[in-house]
């Protein structure tokens, strides 16, 4: 971590709600004068679309999985390199993944990256938004009990390419997880990529178990080391997510906060600003879904400017 050139990260799966999270920060940092530096998780994909498609499907004509979660398709060792220089020096490099609809604005066609280039100079801090904010790759190994109740190793498994050993989390001042319970997450993404993307509602699903290993492996460890989970709790029926007609709306959900710090927050204050939440336990509010993006914003507000105050502190 580094007050001097602090990076907040929002990581979740894809269809979680980031980007929401993203227009949070966003309206935060306009209201109180800060420079961010916007960083997509997708420009630390490793292939191009037709690429990535292509070792999809190899590694499923080999009786593999492989999915846009995991170390073989992604970037780790140069996402950490990224916030490791911007910590120290507030630089970097970055890049954008172009998708449908972006073609006229980058003049080059979805699927492909724009060149590297430098982030902005001067910025008062990073803010990240994709899958992997918090990341931690490293050997590891699975076991189970034997017959007679032994623990046998039955497979060991290495972030390869150059991924093993990264720890991008280490780098990170805010990190902030998003976390849908995974019946809705399930849902949000079926939608989404029906009707924005035009897949076959079985493309989607076969698309979820594929990465269902890597989304273990890779994607639920960084909500243990999150400062802040906003995970959204609808309050409908989402028993079977493969045939739900509608996405279940913030009015038909609440929001259920994890803070890891709860000693560094007035929850008595936060309650009487947010109508209608309560405390689950002491360090767990739960508000009424229609009321994230304000509490997104009173909760996060306090935590920018601290960090900012360090900053100007660090190089005053």
């Amino acid at each position: 971590m580094s007050s001097k050139f602090p990076i907040v990260a929002v990581t979740g799966s894809s269809g979680a709600g980031t980007t929401t999270v993203r227009h949070a920060f966003h309206d935060i940092f306009r209201r109180e004068g800060i420079s961010g530096a916007f960083v997509e998780g997708n420009a630390f994909l490793r292939y191009e679309g037709k690429e990535m498609d292509r070792l999809v499907r190899e590694a499923r004509a080999r009786g593999e999985n492989l999915s846009h979660f995991s170390p073989k398709l992604n970037q780790f060792d140069r996402l950490e390199a990224l916030f490791k220089e911007y910590s120290e020096h507030g630089t970097g490099e970055t890049r954008h993944y172009v998708v449908e609809g972006e073609q006229e604005q980058f003049g080059l066609p979805p699927g492909t990256f724009t060149p590297w280039r430098q982030i902005p100079v001067d910025t008062d801090l990073l803010f990240y938004e994709g899958l992997h904010g918090g990341v931690v790759a490293r050997t590891w190994t699975r076991r189970k009990m034997s017959p007679s109740h032994n623990p046998q190793v039955i497979e060991r498994r290495n972030a390869l390419d150059g991924n093993n050993g990264v720890d991008v989390a280490q780098y990170v001042d805010l990190l902030i997880g998003v976390v849908p319970v995974a019946n809705l997450e399930w849902i949000q993404k079926i939608h989404r990529d029906t009707s924005v993307k035009g897949h076959s509602p079985e493309a989607v699903t076969d698309t979820i178990l594929r990465r269902l290993r890597d989304y273990i492996d890779y994607i639920t460890p960084q909500f243990s080391l999150s400062d802040i989970n906003f995970q959204r709790v609808p309050v409908v029926d989402t028993s079977n997510p493969f045939i739900a007609r509608d996405v279940p709306t913030l009015a038909e959900s609440v929001v259920v906060i994890r803070f890891r710090e709860p000693g560094k927050f007035d929850f008595p204050n936060l309650m009487r600003r947010i109508k209608d939440s309560y405390m689950s336990r002491p360090n767990t509010m739960v508000i009424p879904g229609g009321k994230m993006l304000l509490a997104m914003e009173i909760i996060c507000t306090p935590l920018v400017h601290e960090l900012i105050e360090k900053r100007q502190q660090k190089n005053g």
